[in-house]
């Protein structure tokens, strides 16, 4: 193929960004997209991260999020603490989050693999994505790899909450209404949220797979509509803009 899955996912997550609004970007992926999308299709789009730049200019690819780029012409630059209030305050409107494991409501396990006291994998942990998927409005989930050990039914440890039970969970459970996850994207296909249940659905399939094998490699049982769509190619003009502009020494993609 003439682009790769992480470039794919890449223009995907661009693509849903909008203009003039806010996003609380992550280290990696969300990174690229973001640089993709204000090239592209969002030139005023608000970059916000974690260690305190607001509205930089992702003209050069940060390596992490307090990295100086991370600021490079921005509107403001102050901490982590400022950050998170803002979010809490309602100003981030667009989060991005990764995880181990995600479950039918979005919920989301970036702590252990196995047994809390005796785990088997020991990951990260939450660092802000408790906060972002708490308190942001619409929070976009990547999951690079989609298999049975990633979707799973029942997580072995809540990080991040999604819609938690289904319904109005989060809303019973004392967080922001009208918030919670948008958009999914793995390496199969783009997946959105029932608005009624908040049970996970498919929304697109990428070139390449299939309905059948995005069922096979999840272990909870998905919403699949009756007319699904295949999600479209990157561009030539996005693959150059990705490769020569956005991560021209290859650091991610």
């Amino acid at each position: 193929m003439r682009y790769s899955e992480t470039e794919l996912i890449i223009c995907v997550a661009a693509r849903l960004m909008e203009d003039k609004k806010t996003a609380f970007i992550g280290t990696g992926i969300p990174m690229l997209a973001a640089a993709l999308a204000q090239k592209l299709y969002a030139p005023n789009l608000v970059c916000v991260f974690e260690f305190g730049g607001t509205g930089a200019r992702l003209e050069k690819l940060p390596l992490g999020v307090g990295d100086s780029r991370t600021f490079y012409k921005g509107i403001a630059a102050s901490g982590i603490c400022d950050i998170m209030e803002t979010a809490q305050r309602g100003f981030i409107e667009y989060g991005f989050l990764g995880g181990a494991q995600i479950d039918q409501y979005g919920n989301l396990n970036t702590t252990v693999i196995g047994e809390y006291e005796r785990p088997k994998v020991r990951l990260p942990g939450s660092g802000g994505a408790n906060d972002v998927g708490s308190h942001c409005w619409k929070t976009i989930i990547i999951m690079r790899q989609h298999d049975k050990k990633r979707f799973v039914k029942k997580l072995d440890f809540m990080t991040t909450p999604g819609y938690l039970d289904g319904k109005d969970g989060r809303e019973k459970a004392g967080l922001p209404p009208n918030t919670g996850p948008y958009r999914v994207i793995s390496n199969l296909g783009l997946f959105g949220f029932d608005e009624e249940t908040k049970r996970m659905k498919v929304i697109s399939v990428h070139p390449g797979s299939s309905i059948e094998k995005i069922i096979e490699n999840t272990d909870f049982e998905l919403i699949i509509p009756e007319k699904v769509e295949i999600t479209p190619e990157p561009t030539d003009e996005e693959l150059r803009v990705l490769r020569e502009e956005v991560d021209k020494d290859r650091l991610y993609i």
